[in-house]
């Protein structure tokens, strides 16, 4: 049985930790827990862990250099 809700988001999309998180945008943790304390970058918390959607931090990206 398959639940809807997460058909949307598969599991490989997602990024668990600031390390992960940094890894893929090439930045620090450091500046990884910047981005997200001043909400520059979609994240969300599952239990205590920073959690971030690879899609999602790509379409950010990509709105980013679209304005620069």
């Amino acid at each position: 049985m398959s639940d809807s809700a997460n058909d949307n988001f598969p599991v490989a999309d997602l990024l668990l930790g600031a390390k992960a998180i940094a890894k893929h945008l090439g930045v620090t943790q450091r500046q990884t827990y910047r981005l997200i304390a001043d909400r520059h970058i979609p994240s969300f918390k599952v239990g205590g862990t920073v959690a971030a959607r690879r899609s999602q931090l790509n379409d950010w990206l990509s709105g980013q250099s679209a304005a620069a």
